[in-house]
């Protein structure tokens, strides 16, 4: 489970044990553990957009470590919002993960690898969410292209980050950067999102 750019917070903690609830082993890494959140999330940006770097190593170290223990059946799945998202579609198409939850990640810039390699993909996004307007679109026009198993759906009166709840622990500078795109939970979305998660990586995974 890869963590949106606040890092470690209670709402990461809620959404393991959502996954777990439903009968998946569910590990969600602190991907800043290194040093404060602001220079960790910038660190993890240039990561993203040059397609390797800590971050990935720090991700590969944690499916290595979830695939052999000895209640995990060798598949693993990925899960990520929105920065999280993005890692989440490009490990997609690295060979190592048996399906992707991608929530508001976006398929834009050169770092993406060829979508024709990436394992079954369900994506969620938010209908008023003004910063990824073209991305479910494109992400499910170039997966099926390519035959990939896919569900992508917009919620159209959710915003962006519609999953997480970061009610009461979001800093200002998160608030700001989230205007625009109307980032904010809301609970029916999640609701009928975390469903078709839930079905569509028990279809892959296995329950």
């Amino acid at each position: 489970m890869v963590h949106d750019a606040l890092g470690m917070t209670s709402d990461l903690r809620a959404q393991a044990d959502w996954l777990a609830s439903h009968g998946f082993l569910a590990v969600a890494p602190d991907l800043y553990h290194r040093g404060g959140r602001l220079r960790c999330m910038f660190s993890t940006l240039r990561s993203l957009a040059a397609g390797h770097g800590q971050v990935f190593e720090d991700l590969e170290v944690t499916r290595s470590w979830l695939a052999v223990r000895p209640e995990c059946t060798g598949r693993v799945g990925i899960i990520g919002f929105c920065m999280g998202g993005n890692l989440a579609l490009m490990l997609a198409c690295s060979g190592r993960y048996e399906s992707a939850s991608v929530n508001y990640g976006d398929i834009s810039g050169s770092s993406y690898p060829d979508l024709a390699q990436a394992c079954p993909v369900v994506g969620s996004y938010g209908g008023r969410d003004r910063s990824l307007r073209e991305t479910p679109a494109r992400l499910e026009r170039a997966l099926g292209d390519h035959g990939v198993d896919h569900d992508i759906v917009v919620y159209p009166d959710a915003g962006h980050g519609f999953l997480n709840d970061h009610r009461g622990e979001t800093p200002l500078w998160a608030l700001v950067a989230g205007w625009y795109a109307h980032t904010g939970y809301d609970d029916a979305a999640a609701d009928a999102a975390r469903k078709r998660i839930v079905a569509f990586f028990d279809e892959h995974l296995g329950s």
